[in-house]
């Protein structure tokens, strides 16, 4: 089957939270330096394209990086923490096809403390219960699984399916985007509570079967984080796509095959050449080898999405089989 190839675009390295498992806040940009919206022009068609940060809203040309970009890709996703309700909104209204996840880390009071928002999930929910209102329907919430917010898991679950609407959800990492190299990954206390997680996914309360499949997709992906919180050995991942299936360009225009490693591979910039000549260039093929000897086994849904479109059988034979072990009182088979 055919996959989509992901452009993630680092708008900005401005944000207005101070999240303890992501320090981008000490290391904020520049609005001066950062690339000017139309060098986003130069993106070919027919992308995913994920609008991220920082907290990309702040920037003030967001509504024109949004109309240059939403003709041109296949999907146009913005990821935003909720607190500008009304920018957000406003990017809804005129552009209803999006898709919009908007982080939370746990109900009230551990999303606050873990995301250092005075009233962040306040001004969250506030700007789901005002996205509802809108024609953009693909809408949601996203939680980052760490050792210190899985006790949450499962009422975010429950907040989310009561409010119809989606939960996506990553774990926690090190790497250069986030100027991390202390969080914690595995962690034994998080494993149960993970698995009703998984659990709760692949017996969905959603409305309509649609809804049920990406929660039974989303169950399979998070086979992959349990085995990471577990402590496993590297191996059980598929084979990372970075610079073939997906690719980064930060705020200053660099492109890079992603945002897990230890420090920036930059292969080229969009202000320079074209995205075409960047990715066939020799540093594209030097960095290409760096990727395939990579051990950092990240643990990102766009490597997931493209295994389980090319390899669908995989997918269904995991969701089926766990159904049936729940069923029968069995434990989930993470293997």
């Amino acid at each position: 089957m055919k996959t989509t190839t992901q452009a993630s675009l680092i708008t900005t390295y401005r944000c207005n939270a101070k999240c303890n498992m992501c320090n981008i806040w000490h290391h904020q940009t520049n609005a001066s330096d950062e690339i000017d919206s139309s060098f986003y022009e130069k993106l070919p068609d027919g992308l995913r394209i994920n609008i991220t940060g920082g907290e990309a809203t702040i920037r003030k040309d967001i509504d024109r990086i949004f109309e240059i970009l939403y003709p041109k890709a296949s999907l146009l996703e913005l990821s935003t923490n909720g607190f500008n309700t009304e920018t957000i909104v406003a990017l809804a209204n005129k552009y209803p096809n999006i898709l919009i996840r908007v982080s939370l880390e746990g109900l009230p009071a551990l999303n606050d403390s873990k995301r250092g928002t005075p009233n962040g999930f306040d001004h969250a929910l506030r700007t789901m219960l005002e996205l509802k209102k809108t024609k953009c329907k693909n809408i949601g919430f996203s939680v980052v699984i760490s050792p210190d917010n899985y006790q949450d898991l499962i009422h975010l679950y429950d907040l989310c399916a009561s409010l119809d609407v989606e939960l996506g959800n990553s774990v926690v990492h090190n790497s250069w985007y986030f100027h991390k190299e202390d969080n914690k990954i595995a962690s034994q206390e998080a494993l149960k509570q993970h698995e009703l997680f998984v659990e709760a996914l692949l017996q969905s309360k959603r409305r309509g079967f649609k809804k049920k499949l990406k929660d039974y997709g989303r169950a399979y992906f998070n086979k992959s984080i349990h085995r990471r919180l577990r402590g496993d050995e590297p191996g059980y991942r598929p084979k990372c796509g970075a610079l073939h299936d997906f690719y980064f360009i930060d705020p200053f225009g660099n492109v890079s095959p992603c945002n897990g490693s230890e420090e920036e591979w930059v292969i080229g910039n969009i202000k320079e050449n074209s995205i075409e000549e960047i990715l066939a260039s020799d540093k594209a093929k030097e960095i290409s080898e760096k990727v395939a000897n990579c051990n950092r086994n990240c643990a990102f849904i766009v490597t997931e999405r493209h295994d389980m479109v090319r390899k669908p059988w995989k997918p269904i034979w995991w969701i089926v089989k766990n159904k049936m072990r729940i069923r029968m009182g069995k434990c989930i088979d993470f293997e």
